[in-house]
């Protein structure tokens, strides 16, 4: 297996933070893990130069060297979905520029995690998606659930779209996003179990750990470790 590609059920539901856990995870047991967040939106201005955070977050759990322009080639201020973004900025993705970056990204590493932006439906350029692009750079999926009121349907239904579309789908994710549970927190693994033959592969408490320095690499590593089923997520 060469990568996995991370999407979502929603905007907010946690990749980046299952995505810096798992290249963690994976780099802390000897793989030599590349990561890719091809477009980033919501980008701050610093120095004059974009500043992709979530990228810059994915390169730092994953220790990784790669240069930034070839990590998050498209990077955009305005935080609204890549293709309207790149609009307003008077620029054009290319999908070819996508694919060949990843290939070399992927031909350095033992395994390369790309991290989509919103869900799976979104587009990059025109009518091009991430689930295009999923496709075309024939990779499984994995997908980060928010574990709220709501989520069952949205993990359905981008469930239903990949299975259409053709797409691998390794597993998903649950991922609590506040400190305390309410009772479509408390079952949706349950429900979803009932609901689908996909696997879950982990399902993560609500985490504080903000990723800024070697304490919280150490604690995700150990959160991702205790959680995750890297046999099946590898597999």
């Amino acid at each position: 297996m060469t990568g996995l590609f991370i999407t979502g059920t929603d905007t907010g539901v946690g990749k980046t933070f299952v995505a810096c856990g798992l290249a963690a995870l994976l780099s802390a047991k000897g793989k030599k893990v590349g990561v890719m967040k091809p477009v980033e939106t919501g980008c701050q201005l610093k120095d004059g130069q974009l500043q992709p955070g979530d990228a810059l977050r994915l390169r730092r759990f994953s220790r990784s060297k790669i240069p930034l322009d070839v990590l998050c080639p498209y990077r955009f201020a305005s935080p609204v979905a890549p293709a309207v973004a790149a609009e307003m900025a008077g620029v054009r993705i290319e999908k070819e520029q996508i694919r060949a970056y990843y290939q070399q990204i992927a031909g350095q590493h033992d395994i390369t995690l790309v991290e989509g932006a919103g869900g799976l439906l979104v587009p990059l350029a025109d009518r091009y998606t991430f689930a295009d692009l999923c496709r075309d750079l024939d990779v499984p999926l994995v997908l980060v659930v928010g574990s709220k009121l709501g989520a069952i349907n949205h993990t359905l239904l981008t469930l239903g779209c990949a299975g259409t579309m053709g797409l691998p789908v390794r597993g998903y994710m649950l991922n609590q996003l506040t400190p305390t549970l309410d009772v479509a927190a408390r079952t949706n693994r349950h429900a979803l179990a009932q609901a689908t033959d996909v696997p879950c592969l982990g399902s993560l408490p609500f985490s504080p750990l903000s990723g800024e320095d070697a304490d919280d690499r150490v604690a995700l590593i150990a959160l991702m470790n205790r959680e995750v089923d890297v046999r099946r997520l590898l597999e």
